[in-house]
């Protein structure tokens, strides 16, 4: 046997695989998969420049470390419980898929009709890996590291699974009641956002928040992370179309358009405010506009892809400075940004749909209301039903585990006191107290 001929047998055998597997379908979702999975390393540079140096490598931990155990929950229950067969009423998926039995390479009918069941899964796994990642930016600084790894299991288990099924599934309630979200508006972001809430009000403001230095350490981490993030979330729209197609077009447009919708519509109200555009409110305003987008990606005209971004961005600003009235510490704003963001992208398709794109007879703007009337009971669903569950989960791990670091090891950095290493080295200077506060 030629030595090179042995590994062309698999790709053989695939290729003799169910006649209706589509490649280009199965490639164009493959693609999506690998882009989208800048979004976990992305999210952790965009955080971790947002934060004191001290606590660096902390945020850019916990950002991997839910991928991780998302992952391991995902194979072993979280992918039955979001698309196994309904159990009644539309709430959750059953045990079919239990450790992805079941789960290979020939296509599902319903889910995945066009590519391998294992490819279709692998992609769900993405927005699952996410949603947690996101919470992280709200607790940065004094979580206690095992707390938020068996909060990421829990809470996967336990709210993310559940409202995917809800949402994504053919027989969830959303789905079946008219609730429409192209990739993760309810789902992603405003389930991180509502819990993210919940977990500052359990885990408590941060050391010194009122009397310290808290300013960004290194906002060029942030800006490489939220153009790592911007390429991520085209990868991640395009896959949501599951191949081939319009969507996948409409969906890679609108991201981009959003995006810089974002942007100006958070630099025109910096311009307003402060005479001067900051870096910062640039990488926040393009995340909000992908985050309200998201939603409605492959179902709206580019002309309100723009329009989405440009309220999305002074919106999650407004957002922003309300909740300092409030003394709420979401550290990142996760709540302000994917909370608010979420929720205004997905009642925006209410009002945006097109009814070329959606099948439908469009949104509120040639005089349907349906789709924004589902949309909204949708919305109050997911809010509750996260904010009640997270709460339970919380209180449960603080009478176990805790939830909160020391007070000594708030003030060393968890760089150190949860992880034993130091994002930077910064030579002589700092040994002789010369270098820039944390």
């Amino acid at each position: 046997m030629h030595p090179f001929s042995a590994p062309v047998q698999p790709l053989l055998a695939f290729m003799d695989a169910p006649a209706n597997i589509r490649p280009a379908d199965t490639v164009v979702v493959v693609m999506g998969v690998s882009l989208g999975m800048l979004l976990i390393p992305a999210l952790g540079l965009f955080y971790g420049g947002m934060v004191r140096r001290k606590n660096v490598l902390s945020v850019l931990m916990q950002c991997f470390i839910a991928l991780a155990a998302a992952s391991l929950q995902w194979v072993i229950v979280g992918y039955t419980l979001a698309f196994g067969d309904d159990v009644g009423g539309g709430l959750m998926g059953n045990y079919k898929h239990l450790f992805l039995h079941g789960v290979g390479l020939d296509p599902n009918p319903v889910l995945a009709p066009t590519i391998p069941h294992r490819v279709f899964m692998a992609f769900e796994l993405l927005p699952a890996a996410l949603a947690p990642a996101i919470i992280s930016g709200a607790v940065v600084e004094r979580m206690k590291f095992s707390a938020y790894v068996l909060f990421c299991i829990a809470w996967n288990t336990l709210v993310y699974a559940p409202v995917a099924h809800w949402v994504w599934a053919p027989d969830g309630w959303v789905n079946s009641h008219g609730g429409m979200d192209f990739a993760g508006g309810f789902v992603v972001h405003l389930t991180a956002g509502a819990a993210a809430v919940v977990c500052v009000l359990a885990v408590g403001k941060r050391k010194g928040l009122d009397s310290e230095d808290l300013h960004p350490h290194n906002l060029t981490l942030t800006a490489m992370g939220t153009g790592l993030l911007w390429v991520g979330w085209i990868g991640w729209m395009v896959g949501a179309s599951r191949g081939v197609a319009a969507h996948a077009a409409v969906a890679s447009v609108s991201t981009i358009l959003a995006g810089a919708g974002g942007i100006a519509g958070f630099a025109l109200l910096e311009l307003f405010e402060k005479r001067k555009v900051t870096l910062l409110g640039a990488c926040t305003g393009a995340v909000a506009g992908l985050v309200a987008i998201t939603p409605a990606a492959a179902w709206v005209e580019p002309w309100a892809a723009i329009a989405i971004g440009l309220v999305a961005g002074p919106l999650c600003h407004g957002a922003i400075m309300l909740k300092a009235r409030f003394g709420l510490d979401d550290s990142l704003d996760v709540a302000s940004v994917h909370g608010v963001g979420g929720l205004f992208g997905a009642l925006a398709l209410g009002v945006f749909a097109s009814a070329e794109l959606t099948g439908t007879p469009g949104g509120l703007l040639v005089g349907n209301a349906d789709i924004l009337f589902a949309q909204a009971i949708a919305a109050l669903a997911v809010i509750v039903y996260t904010t009640l569950v997270t709460w339970v989960i919380l209180l449960a791990i603080n009478r176990t585990l805790g939830l909160r670091v020391g007070s000594d090891e708030e003030d060393l950095g968890l760089d150190l006191a949860q992880h034993g290493q130091r994002g930077y080295i910064m030579g002589e200077g700092e040994l002789v107290g010369l270098a820039p506060r944390d």
